[in-house]
């Protein structure tokens, strides 16, 4: 710091850091302001045929979803055991496949009458057992979503499907994820609908980097009585205020769940802080003793208070902003 040279270097990374877009534009003479004033205009215009860009682009991906659906109705029709493939269809060669093949029967072999009593039939499996759950697992941005008391319910789930808007409205898609019928919740078909903008903001026009989203909505899911996993039960001990005598509340809050996925929460208005993360407590009941909360008996609450989804305006995670 005491080279005079080295100091006048910074000295001038710092004048000229400190040179923001409008203090350039003060500095260059009013004949070429006019002239970056037209460049603006030009990047505006290009802007809007970006966003017309990307609304053809959502116009392709609807046209190739219609090509593409036969082969996903397929691949669900494999994987629940509602058809069987041909020979032909289930011949797959890969380098090194023999070595594997090889390898997995002298690993069954040596386990064959360790797992003889729950070995299941072959000829009683239908589809491909546990397929969804399995790619739930293997996806990041997925298996950080799932929780063990979420898998029971997700082994029932039978496809996803991605519907995209019809021609003419706004941009959005619909995520469908068909369920079996099953003991958890009445619902065949749970759906989350994301909304979508494509065009410059008029106030911010060279912010535009393509389509956002703007707004989520999921749906209500029908549970079963007591199947509820995104919410748990939890019981807390009070003083009464004038006797000192203790009581013990149990009330239902919100919990943990991949289902939260499809809560009914819509999220209108310039997207900003949708996807925060939550925070959530893990298991199926707890006991919180606090002694030194007293209670009023005229304030009385309902011992067996049960949490309403419909009152908690907490948002899904994946529906807001980054």
């Amino acid at each position: 710091m005491q080279n005079p040279q080295a100091m006048a270097a910074l000295q001038e990374r710092l004048e000229s850091a400190s040179h923001t877009p409008s203090t350039i534009m003060d500095s260059i003479p009013i004949q070429v302001k006019r002239r970056v004033n037209a460049l603006k205009q030009l990047q505006v215009k290009c802007a809007h045929i970006e966003a017309k860009f990307y609304e053809e682009v959502h116009e392709l991906e609807r046209k190739y979803a219609a090509m593409y659906q036969p082969l996903f109705d397929k691949r669900r029709e494999i994987v629940t055991g509602s058809i069987e493939p041909t020979d032909e269809e289930c011949e797959w060669h890969s380098e090194g496949e023999e070595e594997d093949e090889l390898a997995e029967d002298m690993k069954k072999k040596a386990t064959v009458e360790e797992n003889k009593e729950d070995a299941v039939p072959e000829e009683d499996l239908k589809g491909i057992p546990g397929f969804w759950i399995t790619i739930f697992r293997n996806i990041d941005i997925l298996s950080d979503l799932v929780h063990e008391h979420d898998e029971p319910i997700l082994n029932h789930l039978q496809d996803i499907k991605v519907k995209f808007s019809d021609p003419g409205q706004p941009l959005s898609f619909t995520l469908e994820f068909l369920f079996e019928p099953n003991d958890f919740f009445n619902n065949a078909v749970l759906t989350k609908v994301y909304k979508m903008k494509s065009e410059p903001d008029q106030a911010d026009p060279f912010s535009f980097e393509g389509p956002e989203i703007v707004d989520c909505e999921g749906c209500l899911i029908d549970w079963k009585k007591g199947k509820n996993v995104t919410v748990k039960t939890i019981k807390k001990k009070q003083k009464h205020k004038g006797r000192g005598t203790m009581r013990t509340i149990t009330k239902q809050v919100p919990s943990d769940s991949f289902f939260n996925f499809f809560n009914p929460i819509k999220v209108s208005g310039d997207g900003e802080a949708l996807f925060e993360e939550e925070e959530g407590e893990e298991g199926e009941e707890e006991e919180d003793v606090d002694e030194d909360e007293e209670y009023d008996p005229k304030e009385d609450v309902d011992e067996d208070e049960e949490y309403d989804p419909k009152k908690e305006a907490t948002q899904p995670t994946e529906c807001k902003q980054q």
